[in-house]
């Protein structure tokens, strides 16, 4: 079989990017000498590799001053109409890292279905901080002007003012005729569901599997940690654990959830000093991740001490100083799903809102202490394959 032409690969990868948002509210693209220095190649391979993405209208070569992101109203088709479009909104891109694959997926089935695709972060300012309720309405009312087809919405979470701003936002593409496909969550708390599509992993079989697997790694006293304010997605984890541990007749104690900063080292001792806890899931890897650093600053060794669990399976998870033991959530069949939903609505609006599952993976390393037990026991505790 022929690899891919190099010029091609990177076209290809440039473009991803590009339909990602990668590149902001300038557009600007790195100069051709840092190209080369990044894919490793000649200067006539990365000017063949633009010619070709300047052929698809994704970019614009401006003399004297560099490479752009083409304008909306400068992209076509290959056979020289206006493209269908589509939007995304995703508040939380930066801070939370499955979010990036997904757009970049959704991006590319976008592509290779003759629509023309328009995250969100392209039209908000570029930075660290989250997007604002202000700066998503703003965007809202964008694709309403621009008349886009439809749009994909990741809800608001950690924020008081979450479930009003969310169906603002709802309400406005609603009375504009456009139809939305909500990713990840619904609008509002667990266990309610709103009027429109939803996509996510089974969250409650989630918790669930990682509650049972330290439930048979011999784990009793149980902690879940949580952020202030945070998802539904969460609470759905959290109602998984409790049922598992229902199930093996251990006990809810009130206190089972524990909502706190997990860098705060006060927060942080209170939980599993006083407590005496045997193991700690957290609502997601980054949370995990802080916890693990605190644990580790209080002397508490992971998974010796305390077992420790996460949630999301970031590119990170692997990379910690203790690996971390997690729930995949399996990003591309989230954004295939999504993606034929909304083709599905638009093509028949009349179809009843529907939450469409997608099953979750668990993934075993070391933090859940797995390789702590006997060879017999570390063999298959509950028929898994651990993952490097």
């Amino acid at each position: 079989m022929k690899s891919t032409p190099r010029h091609q690969a990177i076209s290809s990868q440039l473009a991803t990017e590009i339909l990602a948002g990668k590149y902001g509210v300038t557009g600007r693209l790195p100069s051709e000498v840092q190209l080369v220095k990044r894919f490793g190649v000649s200067r006539p391979t990365i000017g063949q590799a633009l010619r070709g993405l300047q052929g698809q209208g994704l970019i614009e070569r401006r003399s004297g001053s560099g490479t752009y992101v083409a304008s909306g109203n400068n992209r076509k088709g290959m056979a020289g109409s206006f493209l269908p479009q589509l939007g995304m909104i995703v508040p939380s891109l930066r801070q939370t890292e499955i979010f990036m694959p997904i757009l970049g997926e959704l991006a590319s089935l976008a592509r290779g279905n003759d629509f023309e695709f328009w995250p969100g972060v392209m039209a908000s300012p570029v930075s660290e901080a989250r997007m604002t309720v202000g700066e998503a309405e703003a965007l809202c009312e964008r694709f309403v002007q621009r008349g886009v087809r439809g749009v994909f919405f990741v809800p608001f979470e950690h924020q008081a003012d979450r479930e009003d701003a969310n169906r603002r936002i709802s309400e406005r593409l609603r009375q504009a005729g456009i139809p939305m496909v909500l990713i990840d969550r619904d609008l509002g708390a667990f266990p309610s569901r709103s009027a429109y599509d939803v996509v996510e992993i089974d969250n409650f079989a989630g918790g669930y599997l990682l509650a049972e697997h330290l439930i048979k790694l011999g784990m009793r006293r149980l902690a879940y940690v949580v952020r202030p304010l945070t998802a539904p997605t969460v609470d759905a984890r959290v109602a998984g654990a409790r049922i598992a541990m229902f199930s093996h007749g251990i006990e809810n104690s009130p206190d089972f959830v524990q909502v706190g900063d997990p860098s705060d080292l006060k927060f942080v001792k209170t939980l599993v000093r006083a407590r005496q806890l045997d193991a700690v899931f957290c609502a997601s890897d980054h949370i995990a991740a802080q916890l693990l650093q605190s644990l580790n600053r209080l002397g508490v060794r992971v998974p010796k001490d305390l077992r420790l669990v996460g949630f999301d399976n970031v590119p990170f998870a692997s990379l910690l100083t203790i690996p971390l033991t997690t729930v995949e959530q399996p990003c591309r069949d989230i954004a295939i799903t999504a993606f034929a939903a909304l083709r599905e609505r638009l093509v028949d609006p009349t179809l009843p809102p529907r939450r469409l599952i997608v099953t979750p993976r668990l993934v075993v390393r070391e933090s859940c202490g797995a390789y702590l037990q006997s060879p017999q026991q570390r063999s298959s505790p509950l028929g898994l394959k651990t993952r490097p």
